[in-house]
């Protein structure tokens, strides 16, 4: 793969401090060119911290986005986004910072997104190839029904509309980011957006790890925060 010199991944962080230093390394052993811009949320922590220090390893590479206070996944990547759409990337990629989405898949999701008739490329857990590993049966059970009820509503012809491994292309990316959701939720609305937008969306079949460090920020309130957020969405739409 040639370089990709306006490419960035932006990763939402709170509380990740035991991966982000070898999520990090990862993604620049990979060689090809990417920046990376980390939105934490005032993580007690200190993740903030580590990514401070990681700076000087890779100067203009490396960026840092402090916010003051937790406000929801959906906050961290609209400042995230803006910001990398107010520095001109040519190309967007948003991932956890857990090490659940495997740093080697960028590259692929990056190429797939350079060719001319594509907008989006979502790195997918349920199309064919794509798998889970490490999750309690509980969890996939709650995301198949989080991805039936989503399809089901909003008619996205897509099967992983809750996925957050995703690569945008800037001209799609600046279009849709009318955004209202806080949490999770987040993932389905700007697929939803990118949707009635006409946006040309490709999924690619990646295996999303569960977690080995730290500790997990889903849980059924905010799942069910999530649902009547699609609710209200659509109505609305």
């Amino acid at each position: 793969m040639t370089t990709l010199l306006r490419a960035i991944v932006v990763i939402p962080t709170y509380n990740e401090q035991a991966n982000i230093e070898l999520l990090l390394r990862a993604i620049f052993g990979l060689n090809i060119g990417l920046n990376v811009l980390v939105v934490d949320d005032h993580s007690p922590d200190g993740t903030g911290d580590v990514v401070i220090k990681l700076q000087k390893v890779y100067p203009g590479q490396l960026h840092l986005l402090s916010r003051p206070k937790k406000e929801g996944l959906g906050r961290a990547y609209l400042a995230g986004f803006g910001w990398a759409l107010h520095y001109s990337y040519d190309y967007i990629c948003s991932m956890d910072g857990d090490f659940s989405h495997a740093p080697a898949d960028l590259p692929r999701l990056l190429t797939i997104c350079t060719e001319p008739s594509v907008d989006m490329v979502i790195g997918s857990r349920y199309v064919s190839g794509g798998s889970v590993v490490n999750w309690p049966y509980t969890r996939i059970l709650l995301s198949r029904m989080a991805n039936w009820l989503s399809r089901f509503i909003t008619g996205l012809p897509i099967q992983d509309t809750t996925a957050g491994f995703v690569c945008y292309r800037h001209s799609l990316l600046k279009n849709i980011l009318n955004i209202a959701s806080v949490g999770y939720s987040f993932q389905i609305e700007i697929k939803f957006l990118a949707h009635q937008h006409g946006a040309k969306m490709v999924e690619v079949p990646i295996t999303f790890t569960n977690r080995v460090r730290g500790v997990s920020k889903m849980n059924l309130k905010i799942a069910g925060e999530s649902f009547l957020r699609l609710i209200d969405m659509k109505w609305r739409n």
